[in-house]
């Protein structure tokens, strides 16, 4: 193997599991660092920067840095008096981010200020978390920034469909106000009709963030006949969220296996179904909705039955009586392709009142007319450069579901981001293909001989639980929040799990005099010492074998003796024991931090001199 290229930004990113994860590389350890502190505004504003919504995230973001986290791959749970191996569990990333927003002070003389007007106007569809993003990026730096949506109230699908027992409206309110209050021009209630309209108003640009609004249907027999009993998921949920809908039939049916199932099956408990039950298709370990939801749903005695196919529903009168479903079992081919075959069991009937479809959404563009110059695909989506999110009209731009279809909040942002880079690349007359690269840093934590300037002992706790409203006050209302969230105490022991992936272990091979005393302390026996090969073969050589390909082996420049390097990355707890034993400083703890890219002159080819740069919030240098 080459010699590890420690300088490209990727290499040290990827090694920070848990940012490398999220769609907006959050910096998780560095603001876990500062949560464990007690510093919660600053953690708070780190988020800020990255994901723009931490209490909205901190309560229902779908956690992609979870699976990723270290912390999951080294803990050991072997059970404890007889009792059997518990799961390893991440670090509490998403809910120690909710800590941040729930216990901060008040952040907003630290929102960045404003620079004065540049005379680019840019509009925004829909006030969801991309087109708010777009605005909460361009808006300080001098672009007017309009953003249309047909609801009173900012924040899309979080406001209309996620239940208010998983997310408080006062939480929306202020952080979409944060963004807003920078100089965002909002026109509630107005829906835009006409994009050939929208583009003859002169806006220099235009994204386009509404959603995917429109819900799948399910055409079966008796769909017509029990329409008043039917109701499209998403579609119940906002008209809930708004107060149109107070009360449900006694037995509901949802069918689906994503997030909005969950939230339908959830809702409708609270609001008095006393019978409600989830059938699904597929599997249960194939459901799309995230382990959490569905062990929610169960935690609140609903019922999710696997492996039914919905074949009619059944009706008398106009009464909805209920519906029938074909028992299937899954098959697999050799490519590990899936397909539902009956069992050739009678069909079986379940009896209800209401049924809610939630099998998935789709994008509806009616008022985009189709000879306006933006390109479609087969599938209905717009034709998009993947990178710049631009359309094939090179002034419009889309992101979140209105991009590529449904997926999440953080992603949504995500797009946002890169999004606002490319319009301000655009307006500033440069390269929207050209992306700029992410600002990195590697700064040394050591003190003294056996000093780090971080917490470097490992935690043996195990992720601890977020404690939740008693049942009869949290199934009694839809407006009870259910997870209470960490208090300060069970906060700072859940941030001390962190393993601090981010405080790099860094080689010096020039200084390293080959004694083994690093191989001879690694708890995880991470590093070896040995002749080089191919990648294929060295993982297997090494003192504990690399069998996570995911995960890249560091790899030194020939040693003295002829020998090389190798540290395997993937199981590593970054404790710093290494440099700590190491005679000759061959190893060090440094700090990475990689800042991704955003609009503003940091990410545009030159600075004009004459442009003043807003200011960006600034960490607070008090400790706690």
């Amino acid at each position: 193997m080459q010699p590890t290229n420690t300088t490209q930004p990727a290499y040290f990113h990827k090694v920070v599991d848990c940012q490398w994860a999220c769609p907006a590389h959050t910096p998780v350890p560095e603001y876990i660092r500062l949560i464990g502190q007690g510093r919660y505004s600053d953690a708070y504003m780190i988020n800020w920067v990255s994901n723009v919504f931490p209490g909205i995230l901190g309560r229902t973001c779908d956690r992609p840095c979870e699976p990723a986290c270290r912390r999951g791959r080294v803990e050991e749970n072997n059970g404890a008096d007889g009792a059997p191996p518990s799961r390893p569990e991440p670090v509490a990333i998403c809910r120690l981010k909710r800590v941040a927003a729930d216990h901060k002070g008040d952040v907003k003389a630290r929102m960045p200020a404003l620079a004065p007007r540049n005379g680019k106007r840019v509009v925004c569809v829909g006030a969801g978390p991309a087109s708010l993003t777009v605005a909460r990026d361009l808006a300080p730096l001098g672009y007017e920034v309009t953003v249309f949506d047909g609801e009173a109230k900012a924040g899309g699908f979080m406001r209309s469909q996620i239940p208010h027992f998983r997310l408080p409206e006062e939480v929306i309110d202020e952080e979409t106000g944060y963004v807003l209050d920078l100089g965002v021009q909002f026109k509630s209630g107005r829906r835009i009709e006409s994009m050939k309209s929208l583009l003859a108003q002169g806006y220099d640009a235009v994204f386009v963030g509404c959603g995917a609004p429109r819900g799948r249907e399910l055409d079966l027999p008796g769909r017509q006949e029990g329409a008043a009993h039917i109701h499209i998921g998403i579609d119940w949920l906002a008209s809930v969220s708004f107060g149109h809908i107070t009360s449900v039939g006694a037995r509901v049916i949802v069918l689906g296996g994503g997030n909005t199932a969950m939230d339908c099956c959830r809702s409708a408990r609270r609001l008095g179904g006393s019978d409600v039950k989830v059938i699904v298709r597929s599997g249960f370990e194939e459901m799309k909705a995230s382990p959490w939801e569905k062990e929610d749903a169960a935690h609140e005695g609903i019922p999710i039955i696997n492996f039914h196919v919905p074949k009619s529903f059944q009706h008398q009168d106009g009464k909805l009586l209920g519906m029938t479903f074909e028992k299937v079992r899954a098959v697999y081919d050799e490519q590990g392709q899936r397909k539902l075959l009956a069992t050739g069991e009678a069909e079986v009937f379940f009896a209800c009142d209401t049924v809610l479809l939630a099998v998935g959404q789709e994008n509806a563009f009616p008022w985009i007319e189709r000879d306006c110059g933006i390109a479609f695909e087969r599938s209905g989506l717009p034709v998009l450069d993947k990178t710049t999110f631009q359309a094939s009209l090179p002034q419009v731009f889309f992101g979140g579901d209105a991009a590529f279809g449904p997926k999440n909040i953080i992603s949504a942002v995500a797009h946002g981001h890169e999004a606002a880079v490319s319009i301000d690349r655009l307006l500033q007359g440069e390269s929207v293909a050209q992306r700029p690269a992410s600002l990195t840093q590697l700064m040394s934590q050591k003190m003294g001989i056996h000093e780090w300037s971080y917490h470097n002992d490992v935690s043996v706790d195990t992720r601890y639980k977020v404690p939740w409203a008693k049942a009869e006050l949290a199934l009694a209302s839809i407006r009870v929040e259910v997870e209470l969230g960490f208090d300060a105490g069970t906060a700072f022991k859940e941030a001390s799990r962190c393993l601090n992936c981010d405080v790099q272990t860094v080689f010096n091979r020039d200084t390293c005099i080959e004694c083994d005393a690093c191989v001879d302390i690694c708890p995880m026996d991470c590093i070896t010492f040995t002749t080089n090969g191919e990648e294929a073969d060295l993982r297997t050589r090494l003192k504990a074998p690399a069998r996570n390909t995911g995960q890249d082996l560091m790899v030194s420049a020939e040693l003295r003796t002829g020998n090389i390097m190798v540290k395997d990355e993937d199981v590593c707890l970054h404790c710093g024991l290494c440099a700590e034993r190491c005679p000759t400083g061959a190893w060090d703890m440094q700090k990475f931090l990689l800042n991704t890219a955003q609009a503003g002159p940091d990410s545009r080819d030159s600075q004009p001199s004459s442009r003043p740069v807003p200011s960006l919030p600034m960490l607070s240098t008090e400790t706690a």
